[in-house]
C-alpha cells in the first residue's frame, strides 16, 4: 500500500540542491584518498539508501542526508551536548532548566569524558574502532558540507534559519551526543540531583537544593526512562506461516526533539547492508534488519547507576571515609553563560563535588547531604563507549546465536532489550543490556537493612560506600568491569516467540518464565502491565486462531493488524461491569465534592467499541477515567496465570466510582462520545491530522500520549509509536511493512514533513526495500551523489 510522494527532483529544489543522476554508477568510483563520496536514492517517502565505498564516505552520506532533512534537530543537540543552551534559549533565572542541563554538560566536558573515552585500544570495547571513528569523522564532513552549500541564511526550515547557533560539527560534537544517550537513563536522568548537590551550609546559586528530575527517578517504580518505551515481537518459525523469523519493532519515543528516528539504508558492499533506523544524529542502524536477521530494541527494568552511602568526616562535610581512612571530594567549578539584563551574557558557576565512586547526588527528603552522610552514584553508562561497534557488529550478525555472540562480547546496549529472529526460524530474548554488578551475595551483604525494601521494591541499590569490599567488582566474563557478565543475564532462545513491552525479562514467553536473576535487573512473579498482557494475548490468539483473523501464524498483514488493532484491553476486562455500576448509581461524587450526573457517560462507555481507532466514540472517557485512578480490582494476581490476572472490576470500592466522575469533570466541554480521530491529533501546518492509538496505562499496544487541553481534547501527541517494522525474513530475503509514525524530516517545507503522518493515519505503511529488487521498484527513486575531496 505504498503511496507515492512528491518526486525527488521538485523536492530537493526545495532543499536548495541538485539532483545529479548518476544511475547505477559504482559507489565508490570517485573515491579518494581523504576524500568522501556517497550515492543516495530517494525513495517513497524520502527515506535514504546510501552506498558508499568505506565507513568515512558512508558517514559523510549519513550526515548530508540527515542535515538536508533534520538540520535544525542536529544543530540544537550539538548546543546542549556542549552546555549552551542558556545562551541561545534563554534562562528564567539560575535554576532554570536550561542552566541545570548546561552545567551539567559543561562538567562533562572539564572533565574531559568523551576525550578519554575515545583513548585505548581501538578494539570497539575498549574504545571505537577506526571503522567507527571514519563513521563519525565522515557524518560531521557530511552535515557541514550541507551547511556550507546551503548556508544559516537560506536554511528553508525556519526554526533555525538565520540563527547564530547553527554552525559546523566536530567529531566531538556527534561523541558527546552519543555520551548524551548513553547516560539518559544514569547521571542525565539524575541531572538535577547532581547539578543541586552541595555540602550543607553552602549559599547562594550553588546551594539550590531543588532536584525534581532526579525525585522523580528516585519514585519510579523500574529503571524505564522517562517518556519512553517499546513494543516488540520476535517470532520463530512455529508462530510464522512461511516458517522462517519475523520481528515486529514498536519503539515509543518522543515525535519532537532530538530522540527522533530517521529512516535509513546504509551499504558498504561486502562489509554493511542493514535497513532501518536511528536516532537523528547517529550515524548509525539502532533497530533494523539485514538479509537474515531484524531486531529491534526495548527499554529494559534495570537499573543503570547504584548509589553509594558514604560516612563523612566530622567537621568536614567534602571527605569521606573508605575502609576507616579519610579521602577527600574533588571538586570542578563549571561556568555557564546566561542572558542577564539588556540580553547581556552573565556567568552563573557551579562546584561540583565528586568521589571514586562518581558525582555526589542530593533528592531532597531521601538522599541528603548532612554533616554525617552524603550519597554517591556510580553509572556503568558514563564510560560506555562501545555503542556504535556494538550495533554495526549486530548489523553484521547472520543469526541470532551469532547476534548472541556479538551481545555477549561487547555488551553496550545501554538502557534496551534486544528482541531478534532469524531467516532460519530462531527467535532472541536477551536484556544483556549495561547494568552495575549488583549480585544477591553483593545485595545482602552491602545494602544497609534501612534500604533493603527500596531495593526489593525498585531495584535501586544502596551500597555501603565506606567499605571497599562493596565496590561493584568484575565479573570475569564482562567486557568491562563494574558491570553484571553475560552468565548473569537473562537469555531465551525460542522457536515460537519472545515479546517485550517494558517489563521485566520474566514473562518474554510465558511458556519458560525467566527466574533467578538479580533483582537490579528487575522483578519476577509480579503483575505485568496492561500493555505487557495485551501484547502477549495478541501472540496466543493468532498462534491458536482466534483473533477473528484468516488462519494462524503471523504474515507481515497479520503482524500489521495486529498492532493497529488498537484493542483497548482495559476496556475489554471492565467496560461491563463499569457500565452496569455506572448505571446503578447515575451520579457520583468527584474528588472537588462536586456531584457529577453520570447519564451521559454511562451511554458513551456502553457504546463505546472498546478499540482506540480514529472512529472509536468514547475512547477517551474510559482513558481518563483510567487516568483518574478508577482501574482497579477485585480480583488477586496469580503467578499461575500472569497473563489473565488480575481481571475484575472492584465495584465495591468508592475510588471506581469518584475516578468516573473526575473523567467526566476533565472532559467538561469535550462530547464525552466525541470520535477519537475529532479530539485526538497532531498539528502538520495548518494542518490538524486525526490519531489512533492511546494510552499504555488503559491496556492500548499502540500507544500514543498526549496532553489534555481543557475544553479541546489531545491536539499534540508527546510521545509514542514512532518507527513501526513488521519484517518477515526468509530465504529471498526480507520483506514486509514500515511507518514512521512523525515523518522523516521536522522541517514544515520539507515535502516529508507529514507525508507517514498521513499515512500512518490511515493505518497504512510503506514497504521494506532492501533488495535491489525492490528499491529499484519504488516509483519515486530518484538518485543524486554527494561528496568533497580529492577526486569528486
Amino acid at each position: 500500500m505504498t503511496r507515492p510522494s512528491v518526486r525527488l527532483g521538485a523536492a530537493l529544489a526545495a532543499l536548495g540542491l541538485t539532483v545529479t543522476g548518476l544511475g547505477s554508477a559504482p559507489a565508490g568510483a570517485h573515491q579518494r584518498d581523504r576524500g568522501y563520496s556517497a550515492e543516495i536514492r530517494r525513495a517513497s517517502y524520502g527515506v535514504p539508501h546510501i552506498t558508499a565505498a568505506n565507513f568515512a564516505s558512508l558517514g559523510f552520506g549519513v550526515g548530508h542526508v540527515q542535515a538536508e532533512d533534520n538540520i535544525c534537530v542536529i544543530a540544537e543537540t550539538a548546543v546542549t551536548v556542549n552546555g549552551e543552551r542558556s545562551r541561545w534559549f534563554g534562562a528564567s533565572g539560575p535554576t532554570d532548566a536550561n542552566v541545570r542541563s548546561d552545567l551539567f554538560y559543561r562538567k562533562a566536558m572539564a572533565d574531559r569524558t568523551v576525550e578519554r573515552m575515545l583513548d585505548g585500544r581501538r578494539d570497539g570495547v575498549h574504545a571505537p574502532t577506526d571503522e567507527i571513528r571514519d563513521l563519525v569523522r565522515g557524518f560531521a564532513a557530511g552535515y557541514n558540507s550541507y551547511l556550507r552549500t546551503v548556508g544559516v541564511a537560506k536554511l528553508t526550515d525556519p526554526a533555525c534559519r538565520g540563527r547564530a547557533w547553527v554552525r559546523p560539527l566536530t567529531e566531538l560534537d556527534v561523541w558527546r551526543t552519543s555520551w548524551a544517550s548513553m547516560v539518559r537513563a544514569g547521571s542525565a536522568a539524575m541531572l538535577d540531583g547532581i547539578v543541586a548537590a552541595a555540602p550543607p551550609g553552602a549559599t547562594g546559586p550553588a546551594a539550590v537544593q531543588d532536584a525534581p528530575g532526579a525525585a522523580a527517578v528516585l519514585a519510579a517504580a523500574d529503571g524505564t526512562t522517562a517518556g519512553i518505551g517499546s513494543n516488540a515481537y520476535g517470532l520463530g518459525e512455529a508462530a510464522t506461516a512461511n516458517r522462517g523469523g519475523m520481528v515486529l519493532a514498536n519503539p515509543h519515543f518522543p515525535w519532537d526533539g532530538p530522540d527522533r528516528f530517521y529512516r535509513m539504508h546504509l551499504k558498504v558492499p561486502g562489509r554493511y547492508d542493514v535497513e532501518g533506523a536511528g536516532l537523528i544524529g547517529d550515524p548509525i542502524i539502532e533497530i533494523g534488519h539485514n538479509r537474515s536477521l531484524a531486531w529491534s530494541h526495548t527499554v529494559s527494568t534495570a537499573r543503570r547507576f547504584v548509589w553509594h552511602r558514604l560516612a563523612l568526616v566530622p567537621g568536614d562535610p567534602t571527605s569521606y571515609y573508605l575502609d576507616g581512612k579519610p579521602r577527600k571530594m574533588t571538586t570542578r567549578t563549571v561556568t555557564a553563560q546566561v542572558p542577564g539584563p539588556n540580553g547581556r551574557l552573565v556567568p552563573v558557576s557551579r562546584t561540583f563535588h565528586d568521589t571514586h565512586y562518581g558525582p555526589v547526588v542530593v533528592v531532597p527528603g531521601t538522599f541528603d547531604w548532612t554533616t554525617s552522610t552524603a550519597y554517591a552514584i556510580t553509572d556503568v553508562n558514563a564510560t560506555n563507549n562501545r555503542a556504535f561497534d556494538g550495533w554495526l557488529q549486530m548489523g553484521r550478525a547472520s543469526n541470532v546465536r551469532d547476534l548472541k555472540r556479538v551481545l555477549d562480547h561487547y555488551q553496550f546496549l545501554p538502557w534496551v532489550n534486544v528482541i531478534a529472529a532469524d531467516a532460519r526460524g530462531e527467535a532472541l530474548y536477551a536484556d544483556h543490556s549495561v547494568i552495575p554488578r549488583v549480585t544477591d551475595a553483593l545485595a545482602a551483604a552491602c545494602i544497609p537493612a534501612e534500604f533493603q525494601p527500596m531495593y526489593a521494591g525498585s531495584g535501586q541499590a544502596v551500597l555501603d560506600g565506606s567499605r571497599s569490599a562493596c565496590a561493584l567488582g568484575s565479573d570475569r566474563d564482562a567486557a568491562v568491569p563494574g558491570i553484571l557478565g553475560p552468565a548473569r543475564l537473562p537469555v531465551r532462545f525460542r522457536s515460537d516467540y519472545v515479546t517485550n513491552s517494558n517489563d521485566s525479562y520474566w514473562l518474554a514467553n510465558p511458556k519458560a518464565p525467566l527466574e533467578g536473576y538479580p533483582r537490579i535487573i528487575g522483578d519476577e512473579g509480579t503483575p505485568r502491565s496492561l500493555r505487557t498482557r495485551l501484547g502477549l494475548d495478541q501472540v496466543q490468539q493468532r498462534l491458536a486462531g482466534t483473533d477473528g483473523l484468516p488462519g494462524r501464524g503471523f504474515t507481515a498483514e497479520r503482524l500489521w493488524q495486529t498492532v493497529f488493532g488498537n484493542r483497548v484491553y482495559g476496556g475489554e476486562l471492565v467496560r461491563d461491569d463499569l457500565v452496569a455500576f455506572c448505571t446503578a448509581q447515575l451520579a457520583a461524587t468527584a474528588s472537588d465534592g462536586t456531584t457529577v450526573d453520570l447519564r451521559d457517560a454511562c451511554t458513551a462507555l456502553r457504546r463505546w467499541d472498546l478499540h482506540a481507532d480514529l472512529n472509536s466514540r468514547g475512547a477517551h472517557l474510559f482513558t481518563e477515567f483510567v487516568l483518574a485512578g478508577g482501574l482497579r480490582f477485585a480480583d488477586a494476581f496469580s503467578v499461575g496465570d500472569p497473563v489473565r490476572t488480575p481481571r475484575r472490576l472492584a465495584t465495591t470500592d468508592p475510588r471506581v466510582l469518584r475516578a468516573l466522575a473526575d473523567a467526566v469533570r476533565r472532559l467538561d466541554g469535550i462530547a464525552l462520545d466525541a470520535r477519537l480521530g475529532d479530539v485526538q491529533t497532531e498539528p502538520r501546518g495548518d494542518r490538524r491530522i486525526p490519531i489512533h492509538g492511546g494510552r499504555a496505562e488503559a491496556g492500548i499496544f499502540n500507544m500514543i500520549v498526549n496532553n489534555r487541553v481543557p475544553g479541546v481534547g489531545y491536539p499534540k501527541v508527546v510521545h509514542g509509536s514512532s518507527f513501526v517494522m513488521a519484517v518477515e525474513l526468509g530465504p529471498n530475503g526480507p520483506s514486509g511493512r514500515q511507518i514512521l509514525t512523525y515523518s522523516q524530516s521536522t522541517n514544515p517545507n520539507s515535502p516529508w514533513y507529514a507525508d507517514q503522518t498521513e499515512l500512518y493515519s490511515q493505518k497504512g505503511w510503506d514497504t521494506i526495500k532492501f533488495t535491489e529488487a525492490q528499491i529499484k521498484a519504488d516509483p519515486n527513486l530518484r538518485t543524486y551523489r554527494v561528496g568533497e575531496g580529492r577526486g569528486h
